[in-house]
């Protein structure tokens, strides 16, 4: 048995592939129309279709249960927050947090109100804190992880 990708349904799936381009970066590596795979290994299906394999009714599918989400890790994260504040229509599930780890993400919907996060990559976490000034036993400490850790996030 071997996982090989999520696949998220989409009611429009030239809107959903120029969103995910758009705000993510990520290219169609094989288009069949109603079946799409993106780089990263995410799959759009149709709904339509979708509603035709599981053999069920229209009513029987619905958008925006927060219940699951694509999550992204960002090595520039800064560049990020102004490339999306820069893309009009983008819905927010929230504006850029910290966790109290450090680190900095977003969460906002595609177009089907699936939820998008986007994380700054944790060893850039790393990175900033030690930039900063803190030391890596104090970056250990501020991110709740051991030393060892922060000196894998160095190698």
């Amino acid at each position: 048995m071997k996982f090989l990708s999520p696949m998220i349904i989409v009611s429009n799936m030239e809107k959903s592939k120029q969103f995910y381009y758009e705000v993510l970066g990520l290219e169609v590596v094989v288009d069949f129309g109603a079946n799409v795979t993106l780089t990263g290994g995410i799959a759009l299906q149709t709904k339509d279709t979708w509603l035709a394999f599981i053999q069920k009714q229209d009513s029987e599918i619905s958008f925006g249960g927060n219940v699951t989400e694509l999550y992204f890790e960002e090595d520039d994260f800064d560049n990020f927050i102004k490339k999306i504040n820069n893309i009009e229509g983008i819905n927010y599930v929230h504006t850029m947090v910290e966790h109290s780890w450090g680190q900095r993400v977003i969460r906002f919907y595609d177009p089907d109100k699936h939820i998008i996060e986007v994380g700054e990559n944790i060893i850039m976490v790393v990175k900033r804190f030690l930039n900063s000034g803190l030391s890596i036993e104090e970056t250990a400490i501020r991110m709740d992880v051991s030393v060892d850790y922060v000196k894998s996030c160095l190698e």
